[in-house]
């Protein structure tokens, strides 16, 4: 998917949007990147003359990347951050670099679906952890 598919099944706009492609494996898994151009909105007060992508943000895009498990789902429907667990930060991100996301449905009860996600750049694993999603 490039950004305008994207776009059909998330609600994220403007900065806010933060994936540059997204697809998903016949095996199940959801797969996303985005390129840290260096001029975002968060590059700027984290930190000044030393940039690093805060965690947080590797987290959304974690997220984002992961709707892509229940796109099919999300016909009128939004994914809600549930919770945030077991989440580590091992190698920080900085401008020019491409975060490639990998995602995996762990377990779904009723409308809540918890989601294995990690990031990683050049192979590197940055940020990983699960995530819990309400599709309401």
């Amino acid at each position: 998917m490039n950004r305008d598919e994207i776009m059909e099944i998330l609600p994220h706009r403007g900065n806010m949007l933060l994936l540059d492609s997204a697809f998903l494996d016949p095996d199940g898994t959801a797969h996303g990147t985005y390129l840290a151009r260096g001029d975002e909105w968060f590059f700027d007060g984290h930190f000044p003359g030393n940039p690093v992508m805060p965690g947080v943000v590797q987290c959304e895009i974690i997220a984002q990347a992961s709707c892509t498990l229940f796109a099919n789902e999300l016909a009128g429907r939004t994914a809600y951050y549930a919770g945030i667990d077991k989440v580590r930060f091992r190698k920080m991100v900085r401008p020019g670099d491409r975060l490639e996301v990998k995602a995996k449905e762990l377990r779904r009860k009723l409308n809540v679906v918890v989601v294995q996600g990690e990031a990683r750049v050049n192979g590197d694993v940055c940020a990983s952890g699960e995530f819990s999603f309400i599709l309401a």
